[in-house]
């Protein structure tokens, strides 16, 4: 059984910073492309974020290029989102989600497996 389990979220000032983890079970996850994605209250869930199977190479939503760092530790089958400048529009719910393909996609409908979402809540 996939389980996906994010940790970190939690409310900071604008300005700060969080780090979001994801502990993945139950699937190869040292194979898998990973995601993040967001959604705000009467929002669409939007893209974060992405990182390949090694780590090798990531993609950013334009909102978040240059403040947000999306990494893998693939001996410790985690996930990670180091969010730096944060922002009141950052406020969300932040899911973590795997793809059954070595690569990530910034299409949420592309990936297979996802957790139960943290919340980040950003002041001003």
């Amino acid at each position: 059984q996939v389980q996906l389990v994010e940790s970190g979220g939690g409310l900071v000032q604008a300005g700060g910073s969080l780090r979001l983890s994801c502990a993945a079970s139950g699937m190869p996850f040292s194979r898998y492309g990973m995601g993040w994605f967001r959604q705000a209250p009467g929002k669409e869930r939007e893209f974060v974020a992405t990182i390949t199977w090694s780590g090798g190479s990531t993609n950013y939503a334009d909102s978040v290029k240059g403040r947000f760092t999306i990494s893998r530790d693939n001996a410790k089958n985690t996930v990670y989102l180091q969010m730096n400048s944060l922002k009141p529009e950052d406020t969300a719910v932040y899911y973590c989600a795997a793809r059954t393909r070595s690569w990530g996609s910034n299409n949420p409908r592309e990936y297979d497996y996802w957790g139960q979402g943290t919340q980040v809540t950003v002041s001003s």
